[in-house]
């Protein structure tokens, strides 16, 4: 049996076949332009795999309506990303192929991936931030994903502005949360060049590591997760996790009284087992929840 995974992002679509990391039957990935375009890409890679997939597992950019029982359900919500707003995402996918689609945030596909093959194994309460693009957050608590009211927005938290950052933010909802400071387009319109252009000395780095450490105190003070994973195109300036370890340690200021924290930071801030494919993975596990619940629903 095999499962079909697409990971949804605001610049690119990664769609897999396959049943885990180590049976990747097929990947691919194309640009994210119009919902119409794009989602017949995915369609097509589909239909044109040999053995077809049993169901599908999408994780998305969003805002997204994750909740099964919405007649909204699958549905990009109010996304700033133009045209996608009130896309019929994963209603689109089922209707096209005829299969289970299971539905859920990037992010916390992400999360699912890293629990069940990557950084999170054997444990049930994770974060997960993806700093990219956007800045997103997901993850479990208690084993289940979270979701709520409708999903964690993670990304749009708001954050203590660095002493030396006047920038105003690029987020078009709120300017300056932490999506707005510290995602890769907010660093690229501070510094007039993408992260991946400054050197590791830069003092883009420190104002970085600034609000993404106290968006993590922030989660660690509320969600208490047992590890905290980012991943995402910012983040491979792996010299960031130093710096944001030790933020951290600073603004905590030994008030969290855990050795993860105090003495084994390195293991507790850490980038993801599964790297860039964590977020693909995690929707091909939502595909096996998909045929799994359906299995013991007797349908």
């Amino acid at each position: 049996m095999l499962f079909g995974g697409i990971e949804a992002g605001g610049t690119k679509f990664v769609c897999a076949v396959g049943t885990g990391p180590d049976d990747l039957r097929a990947l691919t990935s194309f640009p994210t332009t119009t919902p119409g375009e794009t989602l017949e890409r995915a369609i097509a890679f589909f239909r044109d795999q040999e053995t077809p997939p049993e169901a599908v597992g999408i994780g998305s950019f969003g805002p997204v309506d994750p909740d099964p029982a919405s007649p909204r359900y699958g549905t990009i919500t109010t996304t700033p990303k133009p045209g996608w707003a009130n896309t019929d995402f994963a209603g689109t996918i089922r209707r096209a192929l005829g299969v289970p689609v299971a539905f859920d945030t990037d992010v916390n596909a992400a999360a699912l991936g890293e629990h069940r093959w990557g950084a999170a194994q054997g444990l049930d309460t994770v974060l997960y931030l993806t700093v990219g693009t956007g800045v997103g957050g997901g993850g479990l608590v208690g084993g289940q994903r979270l979701h709520g009211l409708v999903h964690p927005e993670m990304g749009h938290v708001f954050v203590p502005r660095h002493p030396d950052d006047p920038f105003g933010g690029t987020c078009p909802f709120h300017g300056v949360c932490l999506e707005g400071m510290a995602s890769g387009p907010a660093i690229e319109a501070r510094w007039g060049q993408p992260g991946r252009e400054l050197p590791p000395d830069h003092p883009a780095w420190d104002i970085e590591a600034h609000y993404l450490a106290y968006a993590v105190v922030n989660f660690i003070v509320t969600l208490s997760p047992q590890r905290v994973i980012l991943g995402g195109g910012v983040m491979h300036q792996t010299h960031l996790f130093g710096r944001l370890r030790t933020k951290v340690q600073q603004i905590l200021n030994g008030y969290v009284q855990a050795p993860a924290l105090l003495d084994e930071i390195d293991a507790y801030i850490v980038p993801p087992g599964l790297g860039d494919r964590a977020g693909v993975l995690g929707a091909l596990a939502l595909a096996q929840e998909a045929v799994a619940g359906a299995g013991s629903r007797g349908g």
